[in-house]
């Protein structure tokens, strides 16, 4: 009687550790599942960011930062009116662009693109640019000095948007002391306020949009913008964002 008691006994204790063994292995096995739905979640929200951040700041070419992102006009209750085409006349304007104490003097072909040097000489006109910064410097393969946003941050514009691509480069090149217009990434409508000069030669790759509007170029002060600007770089050591040097238009003149 008492060996079938200690057998029973024996036979007791090993189902609570088989059942005890059995109840560690599922803790493990869920711990395993939700590490997995956690690790799965973490992976969608790390590729949605970067595709966030890709969409925001890249365009089109391989690993290529856009020059131009995001030149979206404010919003306003009422959207400004368009200029006029006809305001460029077909013919060349030049003035002079003076950001800090640098001035540059410059040439904007009516001709070449009508639509966008109509707008610039009509921003122009009302005194649009004057106070406003130049929010963004690019280098490392891309050399441009991005302006002529109110907001200061890249969101802003003159309250209207106008398109197509006009005088893009077909070949994607876009020499120093190009000016060119920002616009959205494959938005050809996306036209604003916002320009960028370039200040070394730059090849932009084009999107379904097309390429960049080129507006003119700068004749004269490349070299002066280069030493009392560009050359210090962006804010921060980065390839991309604000002027180490704030920079601020103190005029724009066009005649």
């Amino acid at each position: 009687m008492a060996t079938n008691d200690r057998q029973a006994r024996e036979e007791r204790a090993r189902l609570r550790t088989y059942q005890a063994r059995q109840q560690v292995h599922a803790g493990k096995k869920r711990r395993r599942t939700l590490d997995n739905i956690i690790a799965s979640i973490a992976l969608v929200i790390v590729l949605a960011l970067a595709v966030g951040a890709q969409l925001f700041f890249f365009n089109g070419g391989p690993g290529t930062p856009d020059p131009v992102p995001s030149a979206t006009p404010t919003p306003t209750p009422e959207a400004a009116e368009v200029p006029s085409a006809d305001l460029a006349e077909g013919r060349t304007w030049t003035g002079s662009l003076v950001v800090n104490d640098i001035p540059l003097a410059v040439e904007l072909d009516g001709a070449a693109a009508p639509q966008a040097v109509s707008s610039t000489i009509s921003l122009v006109q009302d005194g649009f640019y004057d106070g406003l910064s130049c929010h963004r410097l690019t280098k490392d393969s891309i050399w441009v000095l991005q302006c002529g946003d109110p907001n200061g941050d890249g969101t802003g514009g003159p309250g209207y948007s106008y398109g197509p691509v006009e005088n893009a480069p077909a070949d994607g090149v876009y020499p120093a002391g190009t000016i060119a217009m920002a616009r959205q990434p494959q938005n050809a409508d996306s036209h604003g306020s916002q320009f960028f000069i370039v200040y070394e030669d730059t090849t932009l790759p084009a999107d379904e949009a097309g390429g960049y509007t080129v507006i003119g170029h700068v004749t004269s002060g490349l070299d002066e913008l280069r030493a009392g600007v560009t050359d210090a770089g962006p804010a921060d050591g980065a390839s991309d964002g604000a002027p180490s040097v704030p920079v601020t238009i103190a005029s724009f003149t066009l005649e």
